[in-house]
């Protein structure tokens, strides 16, 4: 309609211009004296323009056109860009060209997608994800409302551009000036969908999706993070969603987690804290609420002995009804516990520490025996007691440890031992995040060692969760990194060599209490040597060494760094 009427305009101008210039018999010959600053005042123009809606686009005006210091200085957190509010059913465009240090994954864009809490640091604010360039994230808060984060839904085309096997050498040197196209599609159908493309000065493209459940009727809110890296931004604007269907997908399969193994008599609760994960067709998966299980087999809590649960789910992704998934889990309804006794300690009994109040207990290898009401004796599954926190007070202290019956409350106390560090390096609750918290620094003079001794407390989860060497300079900049589980980065690291005797079955879940003593080696000839030797609760010794790590002999410092854990200096 619009391209009709300027069409005529335009036909009708060029008719009135014939008829002028015919009647005109005399017309001197003229020329057009443009400004030599006109396509600079077209370009204003234009821009002007731009900052307001034009049909179905709205342009965003930008007020930190450079995000972060312009060397790349900005540490983590520290350094944002404007907050880019998403109405339900909008597209938010973005376009920016990226820059980082090029020495860790990280040092490039990082994407924060929130609430519609426009403070940080006000009340009520919480994060629904933050997705990083280099196909990594975590979830925020607003998982506790229903809204997950699935690293699961991250894809990415990355390619090996070099042949060497290793496609993120690659992707730190495409990342460097790369010209960043962000797609923030927050659909009405409640989902959220992200598309990262980076086009390289080298040409190589790299393309990212991520995915998850969002509100679908309150804003949503998008902004960038600088971490070792900064932005120039360029566009900003809203167009309409491009999703206004999603695939439905139905349910695969159903887990239950954190069912209770014992029941007591006169309690006819089977359910307790479990919670139930239902995965999908197209490989997603989240928790879904109790009230849309169904029990299929309810157990007889009236008689003693073993019970079998059946618990079905019959609701697609988008909530459709359809074919039911199903699982069995097993408890066993027992008399009233009267007594309780450890019959074999836990394998941590003394515990380090130095800035906490309290610290963590770790119920692994502990053996409860209950003695019931009717004189016969069983041991209580770990999960079924409640377990308190340890004083942070030197000395024996007693972990208290619980059992919640239909009658009453029966307890005993697991002694502990207690010995003050020299330092501490995290948060005692293994809330550490990356690249957050650090130890001094410590110089490494030419021809000498630095050996620090740690007890490192960790969730055990992940086998990166456990003490990380930097290895730098005085002024901070980095040769590299070394982690304890057999991996590193970093220019000095290109000519390192790694060996360990880890057995990867078991690396993550014997973290928790180890004694790590880490030597850092200054050979003297521009190299430097880091071995890890650890010795795990149950006595089990291994090792993780880098040689001929490149350094400059006469400014080498190291310090440590971890993410989900924390240490305790003992030296």
């Amino acid at each position: 309609m619009k391209t009709t009427k300027l069409m005529k305009g335009a036909l009708f101008a060029a008719i009135l211009g014939t008829f002028v210039l015919i009647g005109c018999e005399k017309l001197d010959t003229y020329t057009i004296v443009a400004p030599s600053d006109l396509q600079n005042r077209i370009d204003s123009i234009a821009a002007e323009k731009a900052k307001h809606s034009t049909g179905d686009t709205t342009y965003i005006d930008i007020t930190t056109a450079i995000v972060g210091a312009e060397d790349n200085s900005a540490a983590w957190w520290t350094a944002f860009s404007d907050y880019f509010a998403i109405p339900v059913n909008k597209l938010l465009h973005l376009e920016f060209v990226n820059h980082g240090t090029g020495v860790n994954n990280w040092n490039n864009w990082n994407l924060a997608v929130t609430n519609e809490v426009a403070d940080r640091d006000g009340d009520g604010y919480k994060e629904y994800f933050v997705l990083r360039s280099d196909a990594y994230g975590w979830g925020g808060t607003m998982a506790d409302d229903g809204y997950a984060y699935d690293a699961g839904m991250i894809s990415f085309d990355y390619p090996d551009t070099d042949g060497d096997g290793d496609i993120w050498n690659d992707f730190r040197t495409t990342m460097q000036g790369a010209l960043v196209t962000l797609e923030i599609d927050h659909s009405s159908t409640g989902n959220v969908f992200v598309t990262a493309t980076a086009v390289g000065t080298n040409g190589v493209e790299l393309v990212m999706t991520y995915q998850q459940p969002v509100s679908a009727a309150n804003n949503i809110v998008a902004f960038l993070v600088c971490d070792g890296s900064y932005f120039e931004m360029k566009k900003a604007y809203l167009i309409p969603s491009k999703v206004t269907v999603v695939e439905d997908v139905a349910p695969v399969s159903i887990e239950v987690e954190g069912a209770p193994e014992f029941v007591e008599f006169g309690n006819e609760d089977f359910w307790g804290d479990a919670v139930a994960t239902v995965t999908y067709a197209d490989g997603s998966s989240e928790q879904v609420s109790p009230d849309d299980i169904s029990f299929t087999v309810i157990p007889d809590m009236t008689t003693l002995g073993e019970k079998t649960v059946i618990v079905a789910y019959s609701k697609t992704k988008q909530g459709a009804y359809g074919r039911a998934v199903s699982t069995f889990y097993t408890l066993e309804v027992t008399n009233p516990v009267a007594e309780m006794e450890i019959t074999t300690m836990p394998d941590i009994t003394t515990y380090y520490f130095y800035d906490a109040d309290s610290i963590v207990f770790d119920k692994k290898g502990l053996v409860v025996t209950a003695t019931y009401s009717d004189g016969s004796i069983g041991v209580l599954a770990n999960s079924g007691l409640q377990f308190s926190k340890i004083p942070a007070v030197e000395g024996s202290q007693n972990a208290i440890i619980t059992y919640k019956g239909a009658t009453g409350n029966v307890t005993v106390n697991c002694p502990l031992t207690l010995i003050k560090g020299t330092g501490q390096v995290g948060f005692t609750d293994f809330s550490t995040p990356w690249w957050s918290e650090f130890s001094d620094d410590f110089p490494v003079a030419a021809g000498e060692s630095k050996i620090i001794t740690m007890y490192c407390y960790s969730n055990n989860l992940q086998p990166y969760h456990s003490p990380s060497t930097i290895l730098r300079k005085a002024d901070l900049t980095e040769y590299g990194v070394v982690r304890m589980d057999n991996f590193g980065w970093g220019d000095g690291y290109a000519t390192a060599t790694a060996t360990s005797d880890w057995n990867w079955d078991t690396f993550a879940s014997n973290i928790n209490g180890s004694k790590v003593v880490i030597t850092v080696t200054n050979n003297g000839d521009n190299t430097a040597d880091v071995l890890y030797n650890v010795t795990y609760t149950t006595g089990e010794t291994h090792f993780q060494k880098y040689e001929g790590f490149t350094v400059d002999s006469s400014d080498l410092n190291c310090t440590l760094v971890l993410e989900g854990a924390y240490l305790v200096l003992v030296n």
